[in-house]
């Protein structure tokens, strides 16, 4: 599949990202029937079994090959992640239409990808994961920000598409606090391809975060979340009432040893530690994915009637 004709079959420029302990089969398919891309990652699978399974039932829905309803797997190629020639053999069984990369370079994945006509996006943080990223055979780059959830960015979204723009003709996806449809329709005016929103769907109904989780993003706003890199040793952005509920300082300066396994040591540390991205103070109630995407092309739509209302003003 070419990224012009991902982006034709589109309804809305989204990808309804890969969220750890969130994102489900259920998600999957509703977001991709719902008119943007579905995803999910590996590590949300215990075994490679349960993710054999997973990938069946998305593709049974979805279809497979050139037909098939656009969707993404997510995989963590940093060195921690044992599993990763597992989750390969996975990919080159099921066929996913697009392959996400974090947390590592995209260089593992590109050839098994794009033996089958896949494409291979991987989240950067900086510009020079971009261009390494790029040297590594990525089709698109995913530019991670600041107000994303989870493991986020530091840079602001619109110069960090600006400067990847620059030097990169593939695919360009933001994400960071965009949680709306006149968010998605500003990221498109400066330049992106496809807009990552995560918290905007963690909190629906076919989401498989706890429904404790999903109730804390509905009621919680910008002031009630952290960065902290003492969950996980990495930077990534928590809501704070669920550090305090098992008594984690975020101010904490431990060294915290980089884990990106499934291992279930690795995996309790996300289980009652809940994140979520700045777009949060949009969301009023746990809603379905379709309700969710027909109000973001509402909203879109009004939003680039709006821009066009003003240039034609001028």
């Amino acid at each position: 599949m070419t990224a012009s004709a991902l982006l034709s079959r589109l309804r809305l420029p989204v990808v309804a990202a890969p969220m750890f302990l969130a994102s489900g089969p259920e998600l999957v398919i509703a977001a991709s029937r719902a008119g943007i891309i579905g995803s999910f990652p590996t590590p949300n699978c215990r075994t490679i079994a349960e993710l054999d399974g997973w990938l069946t039932q998305i593709t049974t829905a979805l279809g497979t090959g050139p037909d098939a309803v656009p969707w993404a797997l997510n995989l963590i190629t940093h060195s921690t992640n044992t599993r990763l020639s597992a989750d390969l053999e996975q990919v080159a069984k099921h066929h996913p239409p697009i392959v996400i990369t974090a947390l590592g370079s995209p260089r593992p994945v590109v050839d098994v990808v794009h033996a089958y006509g896949g494409i291979v996006l991987a989240d950067v943080v900086s510009l020079t994961l971009a261009r390494k990223a790029a040297d590594a055979g990525a089709d698109g780059l995913v530019c991670v920000s600041a107000g994303a959830g989870g493991h986020t960015g530091s840079l602001s979204p619109l110069p960090f598409i600006a400067a990847v723009r620059d030097s990169f003709e593939g695919l360009v996806c933001v994400g960071g606090g965009i949680a709306t449809g006149a968010g998605v329709a500003g990221a498109v005016a400066a330049g992106a391809d496809l807009v990552y929103m995560g918290t905007r769907f963690l909190a629906s109904r076919e989401s498989i975060a706890l429904e404790g989780h999903k109730q804390m993003v509905v009621d919680s706003g910008i002031d009630d979340l952290v960065v902290s890199a003492a969950i996980t040793g990495t930077p990534a952005s928590w809501l704070r009432p669920s550090l305090a509920a098992v008594g984690i300082d975020p101010a904490a300066t431990a060294v915290v040893a980089r884990d990106y396994s499934t291992e279930m040591s690795n995996i309790r540390r996300w289980k009652d530690t809940w994140a979520a991205g700045q777009g949060l103070s949009t969301i009023r109630a746990i809603d379905t994915t379709a309700q969710i995407v027909d109000r973001l092309a509402e909203e879109y739509a009004a939003a680039l009637d709006r821009a066009g209302r003003l240039a034609f003003a001028r």
